[in-house]
């Protein structure tokens, strides 16, 4: 049983976008991200070395193993899982508050698991959007496209991918990403809907 966050105020809105790694998830983010002002990216905690470009407190919160542990013993976080071995992600609670406390609002780029967790504890407050792949062949072509997986790697992410998209049914709503502008605009017609723009 997860603890409620007591902190929270009523009007304080969330949106999620959550979908199987390679489904598009992070390119609709940044799509409404760089359209909307108003919505703010939730900063995630990973546990990884930052890839390529990637930077600390801009893409994610890049820290140890040892801290990691430390900050769910405190009760630091929203949410978190062990997604790979050795590998954990996390939502922390105080990304959260930095995002309201500047007035907007924060939209959280999660796997399935944490955004169930995360939906669970804001039920009236929450959107949450599953992009689904269209199917998983086609999700298994754009893996293999960005040339980052071993073939271990790729079987392990296409059979819990299909093991995810198992839980559509438990967000607000599902947008096939087949097309992606097309995916984009629906995405953004549901969120300016429960914002009521």
């Amino acid at each position: 049983m997860h603890e409620t966050y007591p902190m929270i105020q009523s009007h304080h809105k969330i949106i999620i976008i959550t979908a199987p790694s390679g489904a598009g998830k992070s390119t609709i983010t940044h799509y409404l991200l760089n359209k909307y002002p108003s919505l703010s990216f939730s900063i995630s905690a990973a546990t990884r070395s930052p890839r390529g470009k990637e930077q600390d407190g801009v893409d994610y919160y890049f820290i140890s193993e040892n801290e990691f542990k430390q900050k769910i013993h405190e009760d630091a976080f929203l949410e978190w899982e062990m997604v790979y071995e050795g590998k954990y992600y996390g939502t922390l609670k105080s990304e959260l508050d930095r995002i309201w406390a500047a007035g907007k609002i924060p939209m959280l780029d999660i796997d399935v698991k944490g955004a169930i967790q995360v939906q669970q504890q804001f039920e009236d407050t929450c959107l949450s959007i599953f992009i689904e792949p269209p199917s998983v062949d086609e999700l298994r072509k754009r893996l293999q496209n960005r040339g980052t997986e071993t073939p271990e790697s790729l079987a392990t992410r296409i059979s819990k991918a299909s093991y995810e998209i198992s839980f559509n049914h438990r967000f607000t709503k599902t947008i096939v990403n087949d097309d992606l502008s097309k995916a984009c605009a629906e995405t953004e017609e549901v969120i300016k809907d429960f914002l009521g723009w």
